[in-house]
């Protein structure tokens, strides 16, 4: 064998040891990840159904008392509370996501892209408790003065989620926008529709598994979101009436009080984290099943 082909075997030999250690790594990096979502998931519904085993399903899940104290363990007016403020946060911010990605992938001029694009990006990494403090002393003094209220309410939650969720849901949309092809828009226009018409008719049609994409992580930010909610909503463990009364969430009960809570109570509180586990698995599968029903 000669120099030269046993230096070219030599290299192949070192290439595909390379794919191979590279191939594994990801390996590992993708089983580490799948290994972490498990031992969490075994955590919380392990200690999660323990807690409702002993307190009672329907008097955990359909219960309207939150007491500790005397025993009383029921979260119905959390579910609810987290309910209202997500569905809140998607009627506010996912109607002002897209008409905003809207505008930046079709409308903006290209003069002042990089500005409205940067400060979109810059809002997503903001922590939540500057948004909180924001909702602090801007929402909640302009509720309370305006609308004769406490201020911290299920409103102000609503107003405030709505706005964190804005950076996802423009993002993606903008994204899915750009990714339709051009020849639907074109012809469009070769058949005679307006440029509006163009867009929205088609574009926005064309794109839409991946608004909706875009809506569904928006969903789950505002589900997911414990410390700004904390700040505005009141943390009334009430079901409430109206938008303008306090509310409390299931992530904000479990924060607000893991830190003292002992035996049956912490069990308790691990046990909402398995119905909030759930509940955004249900969320999601709803969507995937909606996104498959509207592909078809």
């Amino acid at each position: 064998m000669s120099t030269g082909m046993r230096k070219s075997h030599k290299k192949q030999l070192m290439d595909t040891i390379k794919e191979g250690g590279v191939g594994f790594a990801f390996l590992v990096s993708a089983l580490v990840s799948v290994a972490a979502v498990i031992l969490i998931s075994i955590f919380i519904f392990a200690n999660g159904f323990s807690a409702i085993g002993k307190i009672g399903v329907a008097d955990f899940l359909l219960g309207e008392k939150w007491k500790p104290a005397m025993g009383l363990f029921g979260i119905y007016p959390m579910i609810i509370g987290s309910i209202y403020v997500t569905l809140g946060a998607v009627v506010i911010g996912a109607p002002i996501g897209i008409m905003t990605a809207v505008y930046l992938a079709e409308y903006c001029p290209k003069k002042i892209y990089p500005l409205f694009s940067g400060l979109i990006n810059l809002m997503a990494g903001i922590p939540s408790v500057l948004y909180g403090f924001f909702g602090l002393v801007v929402i909640v003094p302009l509720i309370r003065d305006n609308l004769n209220s406490q201020g911290m309410s299920l409103l102000a939650a609503s107003i405030l989620l709505g706005i964190m969720i804005l950076p996802t849901i423009v993002a993606i949309s903008q994204s899915s926008l750009k990714a339709v092809n051009p020849g639907y828009y074109e012809g469009s226009l070769a058949l005679g529709a307006t440029h509006e018409r163009s867009i929205f008719a088609v574009k926005m049609k064309a794109a839409g598994s991946g608004i909706i994409s875009a809506v569904i992580l928006g969903v789950g930010r505002a589900i997911g979101e414990t410390m700004a909610v904390i700040m505005v909503a009141g943390n009334q463990a009430i079901i409430p009436k109206s938008v303008l009364e306090g509310v409390r969430t299931m992530t904000g009960n479990i924060v607000i009080e893991m830190g003292y809570a002992t035996d049956l109570h912490r069990q308790a509180l691990l046990a909402t984290a398995a119905v909030l586990f759930v509940f955004i698995l249900l969320v999601n599968l709803a969507f995937s099943i909606f996104l498959r029903r509207s592909s078809q």
